[in-house]
């Protein structure tokens, strides 16, 4: 009979017993995620890999200040990227420490590598594209941009995207409200989360 897979909330809770292989688990499960939106956030692969890293060693070190109440802790981790891009500049040295450190169940992302010259372009393909988004938002204010991250561009609920940024689901909805308004005044469309999902994790994992 086939084990079900063990859901977030008891993961956490393994970490905070210190289970360095429950985190792993949870890296494994949501790594991608908080890659996408921190891409979004930068427009820089090399950066936003260095903000995943950060994300996820602040995590560990944070674990005893969570106490899981959904069925996903990946709110919670938007927020600590949210908080860890907003510092990067000081949090960067962090970054070669941590990679020797991080548990990960399997380091290895496959037996066939992709063509280095192939993965490079399709890594700048995805930066210009991700860039193109960002500028799209350049006349909403620092709240809206925000929200139009995580919901329009990554595709976070609203009740997830409030925890992630530690306001009422209210203010999203009114922040969203007005991004829109402004965005379509502009006459500019965001794509949809979709179009970052595919091209950006598999170029990540290739």
């Amino acid at each position: 009979m086939r084990q079900m897979a063990e859901n977030d909330q008891d993961l956490w809770r393994k970490c905070i017993a210190g289970n360095a292989d429950a985190f792993g688990v949870l890296f494994d499960r949501h790594a991608d995620a908080v890659f996408r939106y921190c891409l979004s956030r930068c427009g820089s692969w090399h950066d936003a890999e260095e903000l995943v890293s950060i994300t996820f060693l602040e995590a560990w070190r944070q674990r005893n200040r969570l106490i899981p109440e959904r069925e996903s802790v990946l709110p919670w981790l938007l927020g600590v990227a949210t908080n860890a891009n907003r510092n990067r500049a000081r949090s960067s040295r962090r970054h070669a420490d941590f990679l020797g450190r991080l548990p990960h169940s399997d380091p290895r992302h496959g037996e066939h590598e992709a063509d280095h010259a192939e993965a490079v372009a399709s890594r700048l393909d995805a930066e210009r594209a991700v860039r193109q988004l960002i500028e799209t938002t350049a006349g909403l204010n620092d709240g809206e941009r925000d929200v139009v991250i995580l919901c329009l561009m990554n595709g976070i609920g609203q009740e997830d995207a409030a925890k992630t940024l530690g306001i009422r689901i209210g203010t999203v909805k009114s922040r969203l409200h007005r991004a829109r308004a402004k965005l379509t005044a502009m006459n500019r469309a965001l794509a949809p989360a979709e179009q970052l999902d595919t091209t950006i994790v598999e170029a990540r994992l290739s």
